[in-house]
C-alpha cells in the first residue's frame, strides 16, 4: 500500500481570525471546483510518480483512473492483457482509457504464454480445486500480474493498482505476484480505500470528474472470461438451491440441445502436455481454442459448485470449461497406461496441494515451482494418444495408446499364464493378509 504523505497544520497564531476564515473558504471553493487536481503535486492521500493500472474499460476501472490521479497526484498508465477474453472486450479501449485521464494504454497479447506457461503446467499436474474447479481465473491472474510488473519497469512506474474488491480471491493473487516479482512496487487498491460503495456511487463520481460512463449493458452476473473458461457468479446464483437459467451460458450449448450423434476426437500428448488434435499439431492457444469450439457444441464442461474462497466465505459459481474438460480427461486416461500405482497415488496427492497453491495466488512460490519439477519428471513418459467420445455433455475415453505403456496384454489376459502364474497369488495373499489374520486371531483368542 502506498503511504500517504501527512501535512502538518499551520500554527494557529500565524493567522488572525478573519484572514484564516477567508483562506479556508477559498481552499474549500477550489476543492469544489476541481477536486481532481492534486495540490502542489500531491494527491489527497500522498504522492506517487506513475501507476500501472489493470484496466478492463468497465465502470470500476474507468473511475479508478481519475481517483488515482486525485488521491496520489500520479500519471496513470492503463494495462490490458489479452488472455482470450474476446475481441469485443478490446473495442475502443484506448479512447476510453484516455478519456478517463490515463496517459496511455498498453495492451499485450498473452494468450500463448498463458496457455503454455500457466494452463499446461496445471493440466500436467492434474490440479483441480475442491474436486471440480479447473482454476480458470486462478491461473490467469499471475500471468497478468507478471506482465504488469514488466510494464511498470518499462514505463518507470513506482506503483501498480487493480480493481479487485476486498471480498474476493483475486486481490490476493495479484498482490502476492507483485510481492514476489518486485517487492519495491507500491500497491494501491482503491476498493480498500475509497468511499465508493456501489455502482451508483461510481457513476456519480464519474460524472463529477467528467469521465465517460461505459454505456454497455451491465450483466446481471459477474463474469470472468479467458481462453480456458467462463465463470458466472451473482444474481440468482447467490442462492445455491436455484438452478442456473438456460440463457446464462455462453461457451456451451445445453447438453439436451447438443447433436444426437457423438463425435470422436484424438488428442496427441507428449510428456504430459497436449500437442495435437486429430493428428494435427497446433500451438497451445490454437489447440485450446479448437477444443473449446468442439466441446462447446456438445455441451461439454459445465460445472456448478459451491467453493471455499481464500478469504473464508463460501461462494457459488458456475463455470464453462469445454476444452479444459476434454484435455483433463485425455491426460488422465493416458496416465492410466504410463504411471504405476505408487507414482499415480503420489502424483494425485500432490495435485491437491498444487491446486491449493494456485487457487491461493502462490504461483511464484518455490514450493509450487518445486512441485512443478516433480510433475515434469513423473510425466516424462506420458506420451501417446487418447480417443475420446463426446456426446451430450459427457466425455468418455474409448481408446488409449502409448509407446511407454506399462499395460501388457500377455500378462493381463485370462488366456495366458506364461508370465503371470496364478498359483503364485496364494503366497502373496497369505503374506499381504498376515496383519488381518493376526488381528482376527487376537480377537478370537486363538
Amino acid at each position: 500500500m502506498a503511504q500517504s504523505h501527512k501535512i502538518s497544520p499551520p500554527n494557529p497564531s500565524f493567522f488572525n481570525a478573519p484572514e484564516k476564515s477567508v483562506l479556508n473558504s477559498e481552499l474549500a471553493s477550489e476543492r469544489d471546483n476541481d477536486v481532481s487536481r492534486p495540490s502542489r503535486g500531491e494527491g489527497l492521500r500522498g504522492k506517487l510518480n506513475k501507476v500501472v493500472l489493470a484496466y478492463s474499460g468497465g465502470l470500476d476501472t474507468s473511475v479508478i483512473v481519475p481517483w488515482l490521479r486525485e488521491n496520489y497526484g500520479c500519471d496513470v498508465v492503463c494495462f490490458t492483457a489479452d488472455v482470450g477474453q474476446g475481441i469485443q472486450e478490446m473495442d475502443g479501449l484506448e479512447a476510453k482509457a484516455k478519456a478517463s485521464g490515463a496517459s496511455q494504454l498498453v495492451i499485450k497479447d498473452l494468450k500463448e504464454e498463458f496457455v503454455r506457461d500457466y494452463i499446461f503446467p496445471c493440466l500436467r499436474a492434474g490440479a483441480i480445486y475442491e474436486r471440480k474447479y479447473l482454476l480458470g481465473t486462478s491461473m490467469a491472474r499471475p500471468v497478468i500480474a507478471k506482465a504488469m510488473v514488466d510494464v511498470a519497469k518499462e514505463v518507470g512506474a513506482d506503483a501498480v493498482s487493480h480493481g479487485c474488491t476486498g471480498k474476493g480471491n483475486d486481490q490476493v493473487r495479484f498482490e502476492l505476484a507483485f510481492f514476489a516479482l518486485n517487492p519495491e512496487l507500491n500497491v494501491v487498491v482503491p476498493w480498500r480505500e475509497w468511499e465508493i460503495r456501489g455502482r451508483e456511487d461510481a457513476i456519480e463520481y464519474a460524472k463529477k470528474h467528467n469521465v465517460p460512463v461505459p454505456v454497455t449493458k451491465k450483466s446481471i452476473y459477474s463474469r470472468d472470461r479467458n481462453l480456458w473458461h467462463l465463470s458466472h457468479e451473482g444474481d440468482i446464483l447467490e442462492d445455491p438451491a436455484v438452478e442456473p437459467s438456460k440463457d446464462m451460458f455462453m461457451m456451451t450449448v445445453d447438453p439436451e440441445d447438443a447433436p444426437d450423434t457423438p463425435e470422436y476426437i484424438e488428442i496427441g500428448i507428449v510428456s504430459g502436455l497436449p500437442v495435437s488434435v486429430n493428428g494435427k499439431e497446433l500451438s497451445p492457444a490454437l489447440l485450446l481454442s479448437q477444443l473449446n469450439e468442439i466441446g462447446g457444441r456438445h455441451g461439454i464442461g459445465r460445472i456448478d459448485m459451491v467453493e471455499n474462497r481464500l478469504v473464508g466465505m463460501k461462494s457459488r459459481g458456475v463455470y464453462e470449461t469445454p476444452g479444459g474438460t476434454i484435455l483433463f480427461s485425455a491426460v488422465r486416461e493416458l496416465e492410466s497406461l504410463t504411471l504405476d500405482r505408487e507414482a499415480m497415488q503420489v502424483k494425485d496427492s500432490l495435485a491437491l496441494k498444487y491446486a491449493e497453491l494456485v487457487y491461493a495466488g502462490r504461483w511464484f512460490d518455490p514450493l509450487r515451482q518445486s512441485m512443478d519439477a516433480f510433475m515434469e519428471k513423473i510425466t516424462e513418459t506420458t506420451t501417446g494418444t487418447v480417443t475420446l467420445k463426446l456426446y451430450k455433455g459427457s466425455v468418455t475415453a474409448v481408446g488409449r495408446k502409448s509407446p511407454y505403456s506399462l499395460y501388457r496384454q500377455d500378462i493381463s489376459s485370462f488366456e495366458s499364464g506364461q508370465i503371470y502364474d496364478q498359483a503364485d497369488a496364494s503366497g502373496f495373499i497369505r503374506l499381504y493378509g498376515l496383519p488381518t489374520r493376526v488381528r482376527s486371531m487376537l480377537e478370537k483368542g486363538i
